[in-house]
């Protein structure tokens, strides 16, 4: 299917094959609910995107296979839409964590459309209590009165959840976010001083986000050397 947007008869001959009885009455009555959302021309004629075309084959599918009723299928649309996932039992699940062999500042993974976790959901996804979770607000390391919380968010709750479990209490993990800050500050200070001498891409012709995070990243560097460090004096 071309990537441009295509009527609603075109929509109707690309899922009849999947779906016999799909009619241009059904359609609208799943637009009129709001389980999908085509644009309209200024003609008033709808038009589906790929995207559109995909999220109406789930629908239909909810339907057909599973029979669940058009609240259930809400639920799990709005899901996909916060960038959870959706298994074919209909469980919502945040997504899984990644391991990583040292530490280096990738961005999350590639998604359709950004992470927005409630604060159960990323509690579920970090494994960590509700009492827990209250004390990172309440310690600065997640935001207060969020709505919704990010993939940021998810990878400090979990961060922090492996660390409670270790034994380590919530308020002495306050110095980990004041360090991020200090780094980050670094990171502003080395960007600022590059301005002044004209140089605002960085000494290597790169761009500010990539000075900013190599910086940071040599933060991250010199602490973990110092750590081994240390526990090698200890050994």
């Amino acid at each position: 299917m071309p990537d441009e947007r295509i009527g609603i008869g075109a929509v109707i001959a690309h899922l009849e094959d999947d779906f016999p009885d799909v009619t241009i009455s059904k359609v609208r009555y799943l637009e009129a609910v709001g389980l999908i959302s085509p644009t309209r021309t200024a003609s008033g004629y709808r038009k589906f995107s790929r995207a559109d075309v995909e999220r109406l084959r789930f629908v239909l599918a909810a339907q057909r296979d599973r029979f669940w009723p058009l609240r259930v299928i809400r639920e799990r649309l709005d899901a996909m839409d916060r960038g959870l996932s959706v298994d074919d039992d209909g469980d919502i699940a945040a997504p899984p964590e990644q391991a990583q062999e040292h530490i280096r500042l990738e961005p999350p993974p590639a998604r359709s459309r950004p992470l927005r976790l409630t604060a159960v959901e990323l509690q579920q996804g970090a494994r960590i209590d509700t009492a827990t979770f209250r004390e990172l607000i309440s310690y600065g390391l997640l935001p207060k009165s969020s709505e919704y919380y990010g993939h940021a968010d998810l990878e400090v709750a979990r961060a922090s959840g492996a660390l409670v479990a270790a034994g380590i209490d919530v308020r002495h993990l306050r110095p980990f976010k004041s360090a991020a800050e200090r780094e980050l500050g670094l990171a502003e200070h080395v960007l600022g001083q590059q301005a002044l001498q004209g140089r605002a891409a960085g000494a290597e012709g790169l761009d500010d986000e990539t000075v900013a995070r190599r910086v940071v990243e040599d933060c991250l560097d010199l602490h973990m050397a110092l750590v081994r460090r240390g526990l090698q004096e200890k050994e």
